[in-house]
């Protein structure tokens, strides 16, 4: 991407040490999935979000498709997902044979609300439903309110998913992002705050949960010299070469998380004496990744609405969108069990993410901040 061409909200910040690794791993003539690049990766990941088993998948939505297939997720029970969320989440309970069963957020972080998530767990248990598990998302790198989310999961004796596809290198009260609950997903998406391409990680402290992990994600193959299958797998383990990719993605993840921030900064004073906009999760953001920066508009009091923002931006060439558009409106989750405040509802309709990765130029960012800023004075 080039300065002068469309400005993206999160792309590949990809350099020199990337590719030297990825050139080791293709001339080790480890092309195919799994290889010392996996190993190493594997490590290095768990080392970093403090868990002791670490499994390199296919995608972030591979690792929460299998992390609930071990938390029991499948026909007859449900899954508690956040209604503000990326559709992997809830498209992952539905892979299970599950069902989603939707919850509000909290409306200054936009993360699953504790005290509604007990409320609909003492509903759900006066029905008689199974529930397998509750998957709070870190939304824009934002860990959820883990204690007391596990704390209000022990009490119904679910278990909680961690879906931290967003979060890596944020932390909450100086745990690391990927450590909470009892599995946890990451995502190495394109878009993410470090990539492989596309790629994934379920992390656990539970060798046995590992263990079934690994086995699943190669096609469950049995131990024989011939190809012996007790039960369906799936094809979901990451590339040697991808898993290059990610090393040296994760050696520069500091500076590139750093980058990030420094943008929101920017953002947070360009829009400080602005009336009806503020910087969307600004309090108590110091452990954030900064993986995507949001402002929220309140229309009444700006005189204008996000939906003006974004066409604004558009026309520059620069790209911006909206906060999640909740599942509970989504048309393929229409008529789904919601617990709802309206939370999800109103920072849909007053969010805008900004340009946020950490690959941009200074030209860029002049460039950005100079069209919010012209629209902001006209």
């Amino acid at each position: 991407m080039t300065s002068a061409g469309r400005i993206l909200l999160s792309s590949p910040d990809v350099g020199a040490r990337e590719e030297e690794l990825v050139v080791q791993a293709v001339r080790s003539g480890w092309i195919a999935p799994l290889g010392p690049m996996v190993d190493a990766f594997e490590a290095a990941v768990a080392e970093r979000c403090g868990r002791r088993h670490a499994v390199a998948l296919s995608s972030g939505t591979a690792a929460l498709h299998l992390a609930l297939l071990e938390a029991g997720a499948g026909p007859g029970r449900v899954v508690l997902v956040p209604t503000l969320t990326f559709a992997a989440t809830a498209n992952a309970v539905v892979y299970t044979g599950a069902t989603p069963v939707f919850v509000d957020c909290e409306p200054h972080t936009g993360n699953l609300d504790p005290a509604l998530l007990r409320e609909a767990l003492v509903q759900l248990h006066r029905e008689g439903a199974e529930v397998a598990a509750v998957v709070p998302v870190d939304l824009l790198g934002r860990c959820a309110d883990y204690p007391e989310l596990e704390r209000v999961g022990a009490e119904f004796g679910v278990l909680v998913v961690s879906d931290a596809a967003e979060s890596l290198g944020s932390d909450l009260a100086g745990r690391p992002a990927g450590s909470f609950g009892a599995v946890a997903a990451l995502s190495f998406n394109g878009n993410k705050v470090m990539t492989t391409s596309g790629g994934g990680m379920l992390l656990t402290d539970d060798p046995r949960t590992a263990g079934r992990v690994r086995y699943l994600s190669t096609q469950a193959r049995q131990p024989t010299v011939h190809y012996e299958h007790t039960e369906v797998g799936y094809n979901y383990r990451l590339s040697n070469v991808l898993a290059a990719l990610g090393l040296g993605q994760l050696e520069r993840l500091d500076g590139m998380i750093g980058r990030r921030r420094a943008l929101r900064e920017q953002y947070a004073r360009l829009v400080a004496d602005r009336p009806g906009v503020r910087v969307f999760q600004r309090p108590g953001d110091d452990g954030d990744n900064c993986w995507l920066t949001a402002i929220l508009v309140d229309p009444v009091e700006a005189g204008w609405c996000a939906e003006d923002l974004r066409k604004a931006l558009d026309e520059a060439d620069v790209e911006s969108r909206p906060l999640w558009k909740p599942m509970h409106r989504q048309p393929v989750f229409a008529g789904a069990r919601a617990f709802l405040t309206g939370a999800a509802d109103t920072l849909f309709a007053t969010g805008l993410t900004l340009p946020s990765g950490s690959a941009l130029t200074g030209e860029q960012v002049a460039r950005v901040l100079g069209v919010i800023e012209s629209f902001l004075d006209s």
